[in-house]
């Protein structure tokens, strides 16, 4: 009876000390002061009448600084690059040469890129995101994101990680983050040589409009 006693007592020590999606995500905002990682996305839009959904896929690379600076370079198939540097979301379209700009504060808060990057602590999320841990699902841990303002185009977010061998508390790591909007439109965003904490260059999120591009600012 004693033996089968403690083995309930380990057991449930276990469930209880088991990670979830919501715990991995307060522990990566504050142990990931900085990252650096590729991507690759594919965006699926919803199916047409008599039509089967279509999708795209993209791929480049992703770095942050937190509070409030990060940058997703697109590389394939098409040139695109995201800078926030604390101050400015820039947009800069290669193609058609054109640079969007937005005042970073107004652009940011109720974002995917703020659930991973941008915010400094699990309470700024929580003042704009209704966050809820979500059950594991192919071998990672997850917490899904709700947007609190109801006049957005963003419906939910859900934010995975791959927990390490001890504890995901410890050694959790940033492995997807899928977005749905209010379109349908769904878009899978799936990480790999992730570092935590890298040394990033004094210039890395700054940005300078390129010479003759047509730069909006919204």
């Amino acid at each position: 009876m004693k033996n089968l006693i403690a083995t309930f007592l380990i057991a449930a020590c276990a469930i209880s000390a088991k990670a979830d999606g919501l715990q991995a995500l307060e522990a990566f905002i504050k142990t990931a002061a900085s990252g650096r990682a590729e991507f690759t996305q594919v965006v699926t839009s919803p199916a047409r009448a008599g039509q089967s959904p279509r999708s795209k896929t993209s791929s480049g690379t992703f770095e942050f600084l937190r509070p409030n600076r990060f940058k997703f370079v697109y590389k394939k198939p098409f040139e695109q690059t995201i800078v926030a540097d604390g101050q400015t979301l820039w947009l800069y379209d290669v193609d058609l040469n054109q640079v969007t700009a937005r005042q970073q504060s107004s652009a940011l808060g109720s974002t995917p890129a703020a659930l991973i990057a941008a915010a400094p602590d699990l309470r700024a999320l929580q003042a704009e995101f209704t966050l809820a841990a979500a059950p594991d699902k192919d071998g990672l841990q997850w917490v899904v994101a709700t947007p609190r303002a109801k006049d957005g185009q963003l419906l939910a977010v859900r934010v995975g990680f791959r927990a390490g061998e001890k504890s995901a508390l410890k050694s959790g790591q940033l492995a997807a983050l899928e977005i749905l909007d209010s379109f349908g439109q769904r878009s899978l965003l799936n990480f790999s040589q992730v570092e935590v904490n890298p040394k990033l260059p004094g210039d890395t999120f700054q940005f300078k409009p390129p010479k003759g591009a047509d730069v909006i600012r919204q």
